[in-house]
């Protein structure tokens, strides 16, 4: 069984991608390298592409002998997205509908996608369930909603079987430093704390020490890359068990504010992180973390890295590969 993935070249897909070998899987990666790396695929076979290109998807999968997909290719600025939103619908929405008909047409019909718990907004309740309204404040966030859609569509038209992880905020890196997050490309949390701990940026802003929470900065769900990686490789076994469409939030069920974040980096890692305090982000939540319960029940799949992991995999990355 060989399974495909798309963006298998960049954060989480290059992560997804190993522990799919592991667990014995064949792979194949489709990747543009726009924000990826040749060297994160750690010599699995690499097609460099786009997603949208048809006969490229269909050659490939003919090729491989593919016979279901993890979805990861998609464009991920909120902040971007509003300022480019034609960029956003057209790689995220569209080019689910192209990878999709590619993948139908070739006989695929399972597969995994990469979605967000920003599909829920600002939810009005923690932890947030599957329940919870689906409430995008973004471009970004509706792409990611609308692509869940199109996939439902394509269950009902064609029956092709999906799941749709609605994951938290991934972090860290391999335990044993192999890969991990470039930080020259993203805005996470963790990846610029790394960065100003170690004297490459200047000191880190922390956004709001007004909300309602125990220390006054915002909470999120920080979930190990490895642990998510894991998550992906359960929803393949499920879906190869002829499990039906589904969406499943992926998370640690644990929320960690911004100072916690910071004082078990210090304690961890022995050295202050440079920061600054200053107001709140518009629409920036107080807090969301996930309900992980259904994804436990259905996959069988549970975190086991809390945050201390998080940050001893991220500090051992980023000191010695940057």
């Amino acid at each position: 069984m060989t399974v495909l993935v798309t963006g298998g070249a960049g954060y989480i897909g290059s992560h997804t991608a190993r522990a799919l070998r592991n667990a014995g899987y064949d792979i194949v990666i489709l990747d543009s390298l726009e924000f990826g790396s040749k060297d994160a695929v750690l010599g699995a076979p690499l097609v460099v592409g786009d997603i949208a290109d048809f006969d490229l998807v269909a050659d490939t999968c003919r090729k491989y002998s593919v016979t279901s997909c993890v979805h990861f290719a998609a464009y991920k600025s909120v902040g971007e997205s509003m300022e480019k939103p034609a960029r956003y619908i057209r790689n995220n929405v569209a080019g689910t509908a192209s990878l999709a008909e590619a993948l139908t047409a070739s006989d695929v019909d399972k597969i995994v996608f990469s979605s967000s718990c920003s599909v829920y907004g600002t939810p009005a309740v923690v932890p947030v369930t599957e329940s919870a309204p689906i409430n995008p404040e973004s471009v970004y966030a509706d792409t990611k909603a609308m692509a869940e859609k199109v996939l439902g569509w394509f269950d009902k038209t064609h029956g092709m079987k999906s799941v749709s992880l609605r994951y938290f905020n991934a972090a860290g890196a391999s335990m044993d430093a192999a890969i991990g997050e470039d930080w020259t490309v993203t805005l996470n949390l963790i990846p610029i704390v790394m960065k100003a701990l170690l004297g490459k940026r200047g000191p880190l802003e922390v956004f709001g020490t007004d909300y309602p929470t125990p220390d006054g900065t915002a909470i999120r769900d920080y979930i190990h890359v490895e642990d998510l990686a894991a998550a992906h490789v359960k929803a393949i076994e499920y879906l190869h068990k002829g499990g039906p469409t589904t969406a499943i939030n992926a998370g640690t069920g644990t929320g960690s504010s911004v100072l916690e974040v910071l004082k078990a980096t210090e304690r961890i890692t022995g050295q202050a992180v440079p920061h600054t305090f200053g107001p709140r982000r518009a629409g920036d939540p107080s807090a969301t973390f996930a309900d992980p319960t259904n994804c436990e029940r259905v996959l069988g799949w549970k975190a086991t890295h809390g945050l201390d992991a998080i940050i001893e995999s991220a500090y051992r990355w980023h000191s010695t590969s940057s």
